[in-house]
């Protein structure tokens, strides 16, 4: 367990709050849409990495591979981000942010569960109270930006009524139960436009158009050598 700070938007205040995460999940294909889904699974397979044992399906990782840094360190050049919304569980209500499940794609074609572990899961320090959103999730935009050979291009983009509604994601995840207090899971993601690869710079955000406002996090990819 370990604490992470955040700031809670409730659109005429701000309060900071301090979350014990005891549990990180990511899952994977979350997708509302079977051929949206398939189309980023074809993706993954496009580059060697096998189809998932179950859709949805829910992975573990360290809850320690949260950071809000602006860096993150990679060994070699095989990693990228995908933006998702994140679910935190505290106190028996749920907030929402957002994260990038970064990921080593060269270990993924061998294990996608180890390949989870290997890199840290940036994450904003903004989150909103799901009540405050969920009667107008669907209209929500998740978006990133990767900067490529120093040219910044849209990555990722998609509405969230493509994702899975917010309580069947739980129940399925967590055998029809609640959110467990100081859980973070990340929610899903969205094909990536032009195909993945990896980038010097990640860019995520959340948006709300009917609240008018977004989440935001970037942050810097330090490749590491490896030697051997």
């Amino acid at each position: 367990m370990f604490d992470l700070t955040f700031t809670v938007d409730a659109q005429d205040t701000t309060t900071p709050l301090t979350l014990a995460i005891d549990q990180a999940v990511i899952a994977g294909w979350t997708g509302r849409d079977p051929v949206a889904r398939d189309k980023h699974i074809a993706e993954l397979e496009a580059v060697g990495i096998a189809r998932p044992a179950s859709t949805p399906i829910y992975y573990r990782v360290s809850a320690r591979r949260l950071t809000m840094e602006d860096s993150i360190e990679c060994c070699g050049g095989d990693s990228s981000g995908e933006v998702e919304f994140v679910l935190i569980g505290w106190q028996g209500r749920i907030f929402v942010g957002c994260g990038s499940d970064h990921t080593d794609r060269k270990v993924e074609a061998y294990n996608v569960t180890v390949s989870k572990q290997m890199c840290d899961k940036p994450i904003a320090s903004v989150l909103w109270e799901l009540e405050d959103v969920i009667g107008h999730w669907d209209k929500m935009i998740l978006r990133s930006y990767a900067w490529i050979k120093g040219e910044r291009v849209l990555y990722q983009e998609g509405t969230l009524d493509a994702m899975l509604p917010v309580d069947d994601l739980i129940m399925r995840g967590f055998g029809g139960k609640k959110l467990p207090d100081g859980c973070a899971m990340f929610g899903g993601t969205f094909a990536a436009k032009g195909g993945i690869r990896p980038a010097d710079r990640f860019e995520f955000e959340l948006g709300d158009p009917v609240l008018k406002r977004t989440i935001r996090h970037a942050y810097d990819v330090v490749t590491l050598p490896v030697r051997g």
